[in-house]
């Protein structure tokens, strides 16, 4: 009898000028400061004042933004000429956190001494206005979008109600990208909503619109900070997809655009604060497209070790520490550190092959306020066998003014901001590699599972993604051997059970996975991965009855599933209804012209038909 069943298997893989008294026997002369202001033009609001101003402060000062006043015209800087002396003679605005450094930051915003003092002297010498033909044109209106109007707007599709009192709310917005064919996106500008109580926003890329079983009801988003994205691919996060407040959108350079497919949802991951009264919070995100398909493919790794968190009260100096080594050449194009408020004093550097050592980053005065993605003026290259390390310093006393508990209490890693973490994000992109060897960025990926799995042996995530990468390399027993791990952290997850289960599908041991994947689905009943990796199981042990009913659900929560129909029609044909099966072929044609396990089981299936 011909054997019908040869189904597609598919799994889951899932940052004060002192003024000297003058003798008093030289008051005929000027002392030296007026002398030279008696050389030297008068500092002017419109000549002098306004350049510095427009081209540091406005972004943030101004309607929607979140500066607290505006800071677009003469009358509304004068009106705060000396709190703008003072923050910027203390250099506490514009809130540029990194430390002067060698390897060069883009996008700085750190004044200059000449401008610090002239801001001083036209503050103290009366803020005049000046000439009107000097003043500049005033910055852009950020009510609209800074790069122009995009090609595709996309807009929440139900506000959240953010209570007026409690705790930090985490909310994720789920974006339906109504596209019918690729597209490559070359800037993301996002509107988070207001930005007075949004404190941070980033995006995830969901392709297999796993996130949306989430939802309470459709459109309506759900809670959380910590949420994985399910890919039935290899596919890593690449671009650093972020909102802080003061944020400015950038233009990724050509070749290294965002990937979009037909079916991706962008999942808006917002943290936000209560006000004291309610607000609504409607975030929108921006695409603007390009013609030029990514032909450079960078990876986002990620540094922490938040296992080492748990900060006695009065401690001013808790050192936290974690090192990575590069198995691969790589460019470092951009870096984002993140602590919350105990945050002290934050360093990252690379000590390359040969001994040197290049500070990456070194923030000596954390703020959780200002954080920032950083990018660099230039790719830093960082060569196989670069060891990347952070150095994060705490203070947990009561003479941090930042400390949200006083007195101070024992704080551990959390989501909350009155916990910690202790991360670091970096863009990399993979050079010098030979093609022939497979994607480079895998070879990351699997170096940093072990690295995390090494510094806490009880992080889920890091034994689901070593699995993951052990998986994806046809190694099966030890991917089992992980998934397993995880599991013992976290028995009923659905992610976990799924995949072990398709591993032990790829290992031929059907009968073993079905305990998995049925747990899966006692999780979770409307997980299509589950419903269809046991179909699969049930079929392999020529259960033809169940594996249909499976397959049938499948089909429920996706119709156009050409897999789905293709493999539920071998199932059917080894029960002999044969023409249920030939429907079911068809429709996997109809989907999918070229689907060569529909197309050859219906060949064969007619055949059989014609000659009864």
């Amino acid at each position: 009898m011909n054997s019908w069943w040869r189904a597609w298997m598919r799994w889951t893989l899932v940052l004060a000028a002192a003024a000297g008294m003058g003798s008093v026997f030289s008051r005929a002369n000027p002392r030296p400061r007026e002398q030279a202001r008696q050389t030297a033009p008068q500092v002017t609001f419109n000549r002098d004042i306004a350049p510095i101003i427009f081209g540091a402060c406005a972004s943030c000062h101004q309607p929607g933004e979140a500066g607290p006043f505006p800071l677009l015209t003469y009358e509304e800087v004068k009106r705060h000429a000396r709190q703008i002396a003072e923050v910027t003679r203390a250099r506490t605005m514009p809130p540029w956190l990194p430390e002067p450094q060698e390897l060069r930051l883009a996008d700085e915003m750190r004044l200059a001494d000449a401008q610090i003092r002239t801001i001083q002297e036209w503050a103290e010498d009366g803020s005049v206005e000046g000439d009107p033909a000097d003043l500049p044109p005033p910055p852009r209106p950020a009510e609209g979008w800074r790069l122009g109007k995009p090609d595709l707007i996309l807009t929440a599709e139900r506000p959240l109600v953010l209570a007026p009192t409690g705790t930090d709310t985490y909310w994720n917005f789920i974006f339906h990208v109504p596209i019918t064919e690729t597209r490559w996106v070359k800037a993301v500008e996002i509107h988070p909503g207001d930005k007075r109580y949004v404190h941070h926003a980033n995006i995830l890329v969901d392709r297999s619109r796993s996130s949306r079983h989430k939802e309470a009801e459709p459109g309506a988003g759900f809670g959380g900070m910590e949420i994985r994205i399910e890919s039935q691919v290899f596919d890593p996060d690449s671009h650093m997809l972020f909102w802080k407040p003061g944020t400015v959108p950038s233009v990724e350079p050509d070749g290294m655009a965002l990937r979009l497919d037909k079916g991706t949802d962008l999942i808006l991951n917002t943290h936000m604060q209560p006000s004291g009264k309610t607000e609504i919070i409607q975030p929108s995100i921006g695409l603007y497209f390009t013609s030029k398909p990514a032909t450079k493919f960078p990876m986002l790794l990620q540094l922490e070790d938040d296992a080492k968190l748990n900060i006695p009260p009065e401690q001013r100096n808790f050192v936290v520490t974690d090192e990575f080594t590069l198995p691969t050449d790589v460019e470092l194009l951009a870096i984002y550190p993140h602590a919350h408020y105990l945050g002290k004093d934050i360093q990252a550097f690379a000590t390359l092959p040969d001994g040197s050592k290049k500070t990456l980053i070194h923030i000596l005065h954390w703020n959780l306020s200002w954080q920032a993605v950083y990018r660099y003026a230039q790719p830093v290259l960082l060569p196989k066998g670069t060891t990347i390390a952070l150095r994060y310093v705490y203070d947990n006393s009561d003479e941090n003014p930042l400390n949200p508990n006083h007195p101070p209490v024992r704080v551990k890693a959390g989501n909350r901001s009155s916990d910690e973490m202790c991360h670091l994000w970096l863009q990399v992109l993979p050079v010098n590699y030979d093609r022939a060897q497979g994607d480079p960025r895998m070879r990351l990926q699997e170096a940093l599972a072990r690295h995390d799995v090494a510094n806490d042996p009880r992080d889920f995530e890091a034994h689901y993604n070593l699995a993951a990468m052990e998986q994806a390399k046809g190694r099966l027993d030890d991917a089992t051997k992980e998934y397993e791990a995880a599991l013992q952290l976290r028995p009923g997850d659905a992610v976990a059970n799924n995949a072990m289960g398709a591993a032990l599908l790829a290992a031929g041991r059907p009968e073993k996975a079905v305990p998995y994947l049925s747990q899966a689905l006692k999780t979770r009943p409307d997980y299509l991965e589950a419903h269809y990796n046991l179909g699969t199981a049930y079929s392999a042990e020529s259960d033809f009855e169940d594996a249909a009913q499976q397959l049938h659900l499948v089909l429920q929560l996706q119709p156009d599933d050409a897999d789905a129909e293709a493999n539920l029609g071998s199932a059917l044909a080894e029960m002999g209804r044969f023409p249920e099966a030939k429907s079911h072929f068809e429709r996997a044609l109809q989907i999918n012209p070229n689907h060569s396990l529909a197309k050859e089981n219906l060949e064969e299936l007619q055949r059989q038909m014609s000659d009864r």
